[in-house]
């Protein structure tokens, strides 16, 4: 077996055995497959694809390339959820302490903002001491001592990921279903998590912008969890309009924390209760919707979600004094509301150029080198089907610049849409694969 048959294989569109899979990954890990190699391997199962048995061994042959985490307790009650990424998505940091305070297991592996859109860790962040950088036998701990850790991948974890994942930034070939999945699983079943809930967004903000495409990761997802013995399900969920009101990442943990208070925007209080439905659900801490809608209910009333955020967040080494007073928290140096020229309703929102802007003020990452400014962002007042009045405020940007925040109120005249006619709001949940 050499490099060279492999890669012909798969260029031809044969399939791969789970052998020739492992001995290229191996390979390349120790040195004797060299980048131009990988690179046409790559391009090749860029063109060719993979099928749900090729793409869950190349999974595993990733997630054994470094350590694993374990837990001792009952497998069913590890589960964690991973999102395809959106604007104003700040559903993890209420949904992992949410389903912990119901007696579920959550070891998230999280990421840092992509292209336009947030990142978990970021967000996290902006909490003053808050450290994303935990051992593995740190996570591990804080897992079974608090019920629920957000942490960054580390070194030890799926290496060859790591080095594919460069390769892949570089040869165009970051828009492949079997290299997303095998990527995103590796990382994610290395924190020890045995089901997985997807909230793949789809729509205007989000990398998939059609339903179809939505639908064609999900599936790939969970058809490669189901290969390879773990349970998976997928909400396909709405990403035309930035998700709750705040975006950016200070502001974004702001929301989060009143989330959890009970304060909810109504569709991040859905997007979210729909998640941790499937989390109590495939633990088995929930036999049925009706239980769990009951039990999550409850543990927002009587403020443990709340408290398990807290106790996450001192675990992680975070500090929650700014955030004591409402409205005492850091601010921008620049406040600058964006009004309606005239009446009407909101009709749209280009949301991935709301992303764009919030990362061009300093939000988010242009280079990998780039510090961000956890205190920019935007706070919408509207969204979809609301009506305006000329001179009303649809949008308060939150900038240290003040060019910077004139700047990004004019360009909010076009990416927030007002029109005549009132339109109904984006169905949220649009559909579950499972």
């Amino acid at each position: 077996m050499n490099a060279v048959e492999v890669i012909s294989k798969k260029r031809d569109g044969q399939k791969l055995s789970r052998d020739e899979i492992s001995f290229f990954i191996n390979s390349f890990l120790s040195g004797d497959i060299e980048d131009y190699q990988m690179s046409a391997f790559l391009m090749a199962v860029y063109f060719k694809g993979m099928d749900s048995d090729e793409t869950a061994w190349l999974t595993d042959v990733m997630l054994n390339s470094g350590k694993m985490v374990s837990f001792a307790g009952a497998p069913n009650l590890y589960v964690d959820k991973h999102s395809s990424g959106g604007i104003g998505d700040k559903v993890s940091l209420i949904l992992a302490p949410w389903v912990a305070a119901c007696g579920a297991r959550v070891p998230m592996l999280s990421g840092r903002g992509l292209g336009h859109t947030g990142g978990t860790l970021d967000k996290l962040e902006s909490i003053p001491g808050f450290r994303t950088d935990l051992s593995l036998d740190e996570f591990a701990r804080g897992v079974e001592k608090v019920g629920c850790v957000i942490s960054g991948q580390t070194l030890e974890i799926a290496p060859a990921d790591k080095m594919m994942y460069a390769l892949r930034d570089v040869t165009a070939t970051v828009e492949s279903i079997p290299l997303i999945c095998s990527s995103i699983l590796s990382k994610k079943f290395a924190a020890g998590p045995h089901g997985l809930v997807f909230d793949i967004k789809c729509g205007s903000g989000a990398f998939m912008k059609t339903l179809d495409d939505a639908e064609s990761l999900a599936g790939n997802l969970i058809e490669v969890c189901r290969a390879m013995s773990r349970k998976a399900r997928a909400i396909i969920t709405d990403m035309n309009q930035p998700l709750g009101y705040a975006a950016g990442n200070l502001l974004e943990v702001v929301e989060a924390i009143e989330a959890l208070k009970g304060n909810f925007p109504p569709d991040l209080h859905t997007v979210t209760l729909e998640l941790a439905i499937e989390m109590l659900l495939m633990s088995g801490i929930a036999e049925e919707r009706g239980e769990a809608i009951l039990l999550l209910e409850e543990k927002i009333s009587d403020g443990s979600a709340y408290r398990k955020f807290v106790e996450m967040v001192d675990f992680q080494g975070g500090d929650l004094s700014i955030f004591d007073a409402r409205g005492d928290f850091p601010v921008a140096s620049q406040v600058r509301d964006f009004q309606a020229a005239a009446d009407g309703y909101i009709t749209g929102f280009e949301t991935e150029g709301i992303g764009r802007l919030i990362v061009d003020m300093g939000g988010g990452r242009k280079t990998k080198d780039d510090k961000i400014d956890n205190l920019v962002g935007i706070i919408f007042r509207k969204k979809t089907g609301d009506p305006v009045k000329a001179g009303e405020s649809v949008a308060v940007v939150h900038s240290n610049d003040s060019r910077m925040a004139k700047h990004a109120a004019e360009r909010l005249q076009t990416y927030v849409k007002i029109g005549g006619v009132r339109v109904s709001p984006p169905q949220l949940i649009k559909k579950r694969v499972s």
